[in-house]
């Protein structure tokens, strides 16, 4: 009993220090930048819109019925705005408190499956690579969906070890316990994003179905108590949605959910190996041991590792198959390969630490030539970005070029990443690959996981800032001076939602109709009641003015130009 405590005692001690080294890293800095369009943009507008309008169960885009996203991550954004005020911080709060969770998580996961040292390469490398660490900084959906899905794949995995009795595993709780909680979070992750949740949950056991040569192991009234418990947490949407208010608006939402796999939605189409890259460079150095474990390993001691092993390789590839075959490229629709592959990299280095497989060249050399990407791009950056100029003729696009000429200060300091990453490749390949016992080698780890996450932390200090101000700023602070004003806030030519959310735009300026092009040409042409402002890019301006002549040109900075009418009967706008 005294060693089982003292075990206990020692899993919330470091639980404890890897929470609160994550919160050190996620917490600080969220309101430091304007959230970026789309995405963060968009989600939080609908959830700043439900706290204007009270309105919790139905998910509202400029107050109009919006079937894209169902409403559990608004909810916790929602929430964060409540408490924290409606603003940067609070949209990606949620993502932040995700991010502490998620590394706890993966520790207790990796102590479980092996032991206290690979719970802690596990949580480790999933915090020093680039994108995993970057998401949970934003302000997007995905870093909460993938950890429902997750989460309750793992506990499902749980749940048919329990059934087969394994005994190389420690698990208390009933079999049932784990299967419905495992549907659960499944169906959490599907009132997060959508169904795609839990078609990623069972085509990974579909494929683990094949690999067991179509043995059921799991029967038919098993599969549909976990497809309930699933069915349960969506209901608590879908449900209420289609008592109180008919089932068009989750006709819509499914159909949407088609037409991302179907089609490029919003144009973002891509080559078919986008997301292999994206895997390759977003989640270095994590990418470059996934591609070693890939390859045969020392094979693990026990069956429930040797087990783990595999659901981790089906879950990668079921991932990264089917949004390869999805015809909208989107950097995020892969992420939920995150966690296997971590957890895969996390095998080789455990192996590698153990003295049982060596840093061979290739290796090395995927290190050197990833990290070295990043960190000449990042020190040759701030001297490129020091005269704009010089970049001006290489674009056609009269946006960019317009985009260029606003007031950055580079100073030099922002190389300091790229120096500071240069460092850390010099040092942890020192350590990893030379001569040396165990501990020299979890030295080097340390600093080329631990370092990149600084890395990555420093170039949101030094980077986000300016890159938002050529991307976006011009246009979000137009939008900002007329917050609170009685008026309309429109965009023409491109898409946004910074206009609705940094225009904190009230119930009371929602559209008349529900059509936007209608509601466009009203404000544009109509007999409008308060000023319309437009904001558009530099390439479109002519055409737009040429189209309404009632509108006058107010200003124009960094490739935007914002124009006015005034409404008729009156002298001047508010």
């Amino acid at each position: 009993m005294r060693k089982t405590g003292s075990k206990s005692v020692g899993k919330m001690k470091y639980s404890i220090i890897i929470g609160l080294i994550a919160a050190l890293f996620f917490l600080p800095f969220l309101g430091g930048a304007h959230l970026f369009d789309w995405d963060e943009i968009n989600f939080a507008e609908a959830a700043r819109e439900m706290l204007r309008s009270g309105e919790y169960l139905r998910v509202y885009i400029n107050y109009l019925p919006f079937w894209e996203k169902p409403p559990l991550f608004l909810w916790l954004q929602a929430l964060a705005m409540g408490a924290f005020g409606t603003g940067e911080f609070a949209a990606r709060l949620p993502n932040a408190l995700c991010g502490i969770a998620t590394l706890v998580l993966l520790y207790n996961m990796g102590r479980k499956l092996y032991d206290h040292r690979f719970g802690l390469i596990w949580a480790g490398v999933y915090f020093g690579s680039v994108l995993p660490f970057l998401y949970f900084k934003s302000g997007i959906i995905d870093p909460v969906f993938n950890l429902f899905i997750f989460s309750g794949l793992y506990l499902f995995i749980l749940f048919y070890w329990k059934k087969e009795g394994y005994d190389s595993i420690e698990l208390k709780a009933n079999r049932w316990t784990y299967l419905f909680f495992g549907g659960l979070l499944v169906g959490l992750g599907m009132l997060t994003k959508g169904p795609v949740a839990y078609l990623l949950a069972a085509l990974t056991m579909f494929v683990y179905w094949i690999y067991q040569r179509f043995r059921f192991y799991v029967n038919v009234p098993q599969f549909l108590f976990f497809t309930a418990a699933a069915t349960l947490a969506m209901l608590a949407w879908y449900g209420v949605e289609i008592w109180q208010n008919g089932p068009a608006l989750v006709i819509q939402f499914n159909e949407y959910q088609y037409r991302l796999f179907s089609t490029p939605d919003a144009g973002h189409a891509g080559f078919p190996g986008y997301h292999f890259v994206v895997l390759l460079f977003g989640c270095f150095p994590a990418s470059i041991f996934l591609i070693r474990a890939l390859f045969p390993l020392p094979a693990p001691a026990l069956a429930h590792q040797q087990d783990f092993r595999k659901w981790m390789l089906f879950l990668f590839w079921v991932v990264l198959i089917l949004f390869t075959i999805v015809k909208s490229k989107i950097v995020h629709y892969s992420s939920l390969c995150y966690f296997p592959l971590t957890f895969l990299a996390a095998t080789s280095v455990y192996n590698l630490i153990e003295g049982r497989i060596a840093l061979n060249k290739w290796m090395k050399t995927g290190i050197a030539f990833i990290g070295g990407v990043y960190a000449l791009l990042l020190i040759s950056l701030p001297w490129v970005m020091m005269h704009p100029e010089r970049l001006s003729p290489l674009f056609n696009d009269p946006f960019a070029q317009g985009n260029l000429e606003a007031a950055v200060s580079w100073t030099g300091w922002e190389m300091l990443p790229g120096i500071w990453l240069l460092g850390v490749l010099w040092l942890s390949l020192r350590w990893i690959g030379g001569e040396g016992d165990g501990n020299r080698r979890i030295k080097g780890f340390a600093v080329l996981f631990g370092g990149t996450a600084v890395f990555v932390m420093l170039t949101l200090i030094f980077y986000i800032n300016r890159v938002e101000s050529y991307s976006q700023r011009a246009a979000i602070e137009f939008f900002q001076s007329k917050a609170g004003k009685p008026c309309y806030l429109i965009t023409h030519g491109y898409k946004s939602y910074a206009h609705l959310f940094y225009g904190d735009v009230p119930p009371e300026a929602k559209p008349q109709m529900e059509d936007p092009q209608q509601w466009k040409e009203f404000l544009l042409h109509g007999a409008v009641d308060r000023p319309v402002y437009v904001a558009t890019k530099v390439h479109k301006a002519t055409e737009l003015a040429a189209s309404a002549p009632e509108l006058k040109e107010i200003g124009r900075k960094n490739g935007f130009v914002f124009f006015e009418r005034v409404p008729p009967n009156s002298d001047s706008a508010n």
